[in-house]
This record gives structure tokens, sequence and C-alpha cells, in this order.
């Protein structure tokens, strides 16, 4: 408990302590290549049964289009990989020279591509218009540290959610070379929290990269 206390003290006094810092092409794409790859929450559920371990894969798609950078994910309880509780598709991209935006995206018929950070023959058959837009889901992250720390979140109460009696959900992200930590909640119409992690963000270490 001691260390996850430490790294999201660490994180918060980055965010607290710098500014916004200037972002182009060149910071989108080591961006980018910071989140391809495999991660898992293993450590902290270890230390704190109120966690899941939870893998998370991230693998590029579509490497030649010119607007950004494509992920298909999936994410899964360790225990049973098999079944992700979720599958998206991400479009990192430039939006101005201080913010990168992660669109994300829904699939129609999600099963047929399970386990296709590993299968390329899966990849190869989605299509854009299989893809249906989150909208006021996507995340808006900024540098916050010469380092490469990007920190951001869903603007307000724009991402809709039904789940467990919400009426819209919030996602905060910070993302560093080796980690990234990623809260997602929901919110009914008082403000309360209705699912969730409710002491702090889920704790992602690098495992491995995906190309």
């Amino acid at each position: 408990m001691k260390y996850l206390f430490l790294l999201v003290l660490s994180i918060n006094m980055i965010s607290t302590f710098s500014q916004t810092l200037p972002v182009n092409q060149r910071s989108l794409k080591k961006l980018a290549k910071v989140m391809s790859g495999e991660f898992d929450s293993n450590e902290q559920a270890d230390l704190d049964k109120s966690y899941y371990h939870i893998v998370l894969r991230m693998k590029p798609i579509w490497k030649d289009r010119p607007d950004g950078y494509w992920f298909y994910v999936e994410q899964a309880v360790e225990s049973s990989q098999h079944q992700p509780y979720r599958q998206r598709v991400y479009n990192l991209y430039l939006r101005d020279d201080t913010t990168i935006v992660s669109q994300v995206y829904e699939l129609r018929n999600p099963t047929q591509y399970i386990g296709a950070w590993k299968n390329d023959s899966l990849l190869g058959i989605i299509a854009t218009d299989s893809l249906i837009v989150k909208e006021g889901c996507a995340i808006y992250l900024h540098k916050i540290c010469k380092k490469g720390v990007y920190r951001g979140s869903t603007p307000g109460k724009e991402c809709l959610s039904s789940l467990r009696g919400a009426t819209y959900a919030t996602s905060e992200v910070t993302i560093c070379k080796d980690r990234m930590v990623s809260w997602d909640r929901g919110w009914n119409d008082q403000g309360q929290q209705v699912w969730g992690a409710e002491e702090g963000g889920y704790i992602f270490i690098r495992r491995k990269t995906l190309k």
C-alpha cells in the first residue's frame, strides 16, 4: 500500500506543479509508442484486494492512415481473458499545440474480435464501418512533464452511461513511460458514484510492447 501511495502522490505532485507543455507530431508519435503494449494491474491487486487483476492490451492497427494513430484495445480480468469486459478502438491524434485527443469507439459485434490483439487475421477484418463513436467520451491529454508524462480526462458530464444506474461516466488518465493510471467512474443524476474504483485509479504496469 505504501508503494501505491507514493506512486499516486508523485503523479499528483507532477500535475500540481507543472504547467501544460507544448506538443507536436513528434510528441504524438512518442505517446503512441508508449501506449502500444500489454499492461496489467497485478501488483496493485496483490497489495489492495479492492482492485482486480486486470490485463490491458493496446495493439496498433491501420498504421498507414494519415489521421493519427489507431489501436485495438481489449481489457479483461486476468482469470477470464477469453471474456473481455471492454473492447474499443482508439484514435490518437493531435488537436492543437497543447492537446492530444484519444477518441474512443465501440465495435459492432465485438465478440468476433476477441483476441484480435494476438491474431492478425482478426485485426484485418476490423473496418471503419464497424466503429461506433462514443460521443463525449474522448480523452483530452496534456503533457505535464518534460519526461513525457501526460494527463487527461473526459470533458464534464458529456460521456453518457446507463451502466448500474449511472447517467454519465468520467475517465481520468495519466500516462508515463512504463505505466498508466486509469480511473473510470459512473455517476447518477445526483452526482453519486455508482460504479468504478473508489480510492483511485487502476495502475497498469507495462509488461511488453505490441507492434
